[in-house]
């Protein structure tokens, strides 16, 4: 086995403060949520206020079945909870942490995409 380039004790540090593999996973799972155009345009929406599906589907142009499959997918994720009004579900993100995420990716992207292709992000 090769001599260590960093010293003892960073490789201590770094064991003490690496999360488990569970808090990892975790975390991956999280971090899922932002893996699809679909949800993201759906969190977007519902950063900036509580929605219904059909609101959803009409506003992002999307069909509500696609609409109804990743709101379960992110209620199920613990991203989103619901708020009934007579026969009208309405949809809205549970923890202002989800948009943050978002919008610091928006920025980190706005910091290393070419002039060009900052208009698109």
């Amino acid at each position: 086995m090769e001599e260590p380039v960093v010293s003892e004790s960073t490789a201590a540090l770094i064991r003490h403060y690496l999360p488990s593999n569970a808090d990892l996973s975790d975390m991956c799972a999280f971090f899922s949520l932002f893996s699809d155009v679909t949800r993201m345009k759906m969190i977007s929406a519902l950063s900036i206020t509580e929605l219904c599906v059909s609101d959803i589907a009409m506003i992002l142009g999307l069909n509500q079945t696609t609409v109804s499959h990743q709101l379960k997918l992110l209620r199920d994720a613990g991203a989103v909870s619901t708020r009934r009004e007579g026969k009208i579900i309405f949809y809205r993100i549970v923890n202002r942490h989800i948009a943050d995420v978002m919008m610091t990716g928006a920025i980190y992207l706005c910091e290393i995409l070419p002039p060009e292709r900052k208009r698109e992000a």
